[in-house]
């Protein structure tokens, strides 16, 4: 049967992420249902845009990907589905499905109106991760096509988020950390294509923090610089927190400068 994955800043302290696991297995008891994350920051649509941008190259083909963090729910957002050329994504029309969709491109996109495949045809107004998002997911991901579930709208017509981008000059690469992970691991917008095949040091205000290739090269508590799992350049503390050793937030300016070639 299929794969449904699930993301949403629910937490795990309150019962949502079980009552909407018993929507989907109400629907198709059978599907295989990963949960990616329930602890994005509340109504942090970046962090949940950056998790689900790192998750999806990881799944097989086909796979339905439902992500639920949506401080508009009850409002005039649209509700979406997404088929890309390899899986789809279901959740609120709000900027979160940006990072994957800039690498998979959209085949397909409709909002989602009709309600013989949410779970009532009167969701709760503060609930649509029960309600329409999960329930759509388990009938995509059984089999349903993406026509039957409403009207198809222009991808060019997704919400995007003001994510400024990274640039490069001669000798200096500019960024900024898009998302601090539980270890305080802060993740900057520079991809390790960026810097393929060279060395640099980040600049961060009057700091300089020294690239190396792993965490441990450098002494406990030494920050240091390297290409995350992710793909992308990080700023790490040796068996600390860069985020609590420098009080570094999401957002904050960084700079790279390059070392010579040759």
């Amino acid at each position: 049967m299929g794969i449904l994955t699930l993301l949403t800043d629910f937490g795990l302290r309150d019962a949502y992420v079980g009552v909407m696991k018993g929507a989907i297995a109400q629907i198709n008891p059978a599907l295989t249902v990963i949960d990616l994350t329930h602890q994005i920051p509340p109504q942090d649509i970046a962090a949940a845009r950056f998790h689900l941008m790192a998750a999806y190259p990881y799944f097989p083909a086909g796979t339905v990907h439902v992500a639920v963090v949506d401080p508009g729910v009850g409002g005039t957002r649209r509700a979406i589905a997404l088929q890309l050329t390899d899986g789809y994504l279901v959740g609120p029309d709000n900027g979160l499905f940006g990072g994957v969709v800039e690498g998979h491109p959209v085949v397909a996109a409709v909002e989602l109106v009709n309600p013989a495949y949410w779970r009532t045809a009167s969701p709760s107004v503060t609930f649509h991760g029960r309600d329409v998002f999960g329930p759509v997911g388990a009938h995509l991901a059984s089999g349903v096509a993406l026509t039957e579930l409403g009207p198809a709208i222009a991808p060019d017509s997704l919400i995007k988020l003001d994510i400024p981008p990274w640039q490069q000059a001669e000798t200096y690469i500019t960024g900024h950390v898009q998302t601090i992970d539980q270890f305080g691991n802060a993740i900057t917008t520079i991809p390790a294509v960026a810097v393929a095949g060279q060395t640099w040091e980040l600049r961060l205000g009057d700091r300089t923090i020294p690239h190396c290739q792993t965490y441990s090269d450098r002494h406990p508590g030494d920050l240091l610089t390297l290409i995350g799992s992710h793909g992308f350049v990080e700023i790490a503390c040796s068996q600390g927190s860069a985020e609590a050793t420098l009080g570094i937030r999401v957002g904050q300016a960084v700079a790279l400068r390059l070392s010579p070639k040759g």
